[in-house]
């Protein structure tokens, strides 16, 4: 189930079920299944404390996710999906927005790219050297394209 949750932001999300549609056919054609993923979209200073209360980074950022695929059962219990996704974006609308305008795009379509960076992160992708940054474009103009071809 993926659930989109506004706080401390006057956002408004548009098209929630096409989203909801895109996002799981891009974790199924990575031969995943969707379990539980929440959006949490809110303000700079918001996400700047998330950012500092668990990474310890004081810097503002676009997204942020937590993997809790691995704390949907007790650790003595075997997951019986091992392929199931889960976990919690947290995306800074503002940090958003001023992207958008440095890099030419409009809105809409940098929060798509930057939605689907915090599920490839769940996926298993990274963007910690210029290796995976690249590969991480690709996947999200990949993930970009489909999400063009749906009604």
């Amino acid at each position: 189930m993926v659930t989109y949750n506004i706080i401390d932001s006057d956002f408004k999300l548009k098209g929630r079920r096409k989203l909801s549609s895109w996002i799981k056919q891009v974790i199924n054609l990575n031969k995943f299944e969707v379990g539980e993923i929440n959006f949490i979209f809110s303000n700079d200073e918001y996400i700047l404390e998330i950012n500092k209360k668990y990474l310890n980074h004081n810097f503002y950022t676009d997204v942020i996710t937590f993997d809790t695929s691995d704390y949907d059962e007790p650790l003595e219990i075997e997951k019986p999906n091992k392929n199931l996704i889960s976990g919690d974006i947290f995306i800074s609308v503002d940090t958003v927005l001023a992207n958008s305008k440095t890099y030419g795009s409009t809105f809409e379509e940098e929060m798509n790219r930057v939605i689907i960076h915090g599920i490839l992160h769940l996926i298993g992708f990274d963007d910690l050297n210029d290796e995976e940054k690249k590969e991480m474009r690709e996947q999200e103009n990949i993930s970009l394209e489909i999400l063009s071809k749906l009604d």
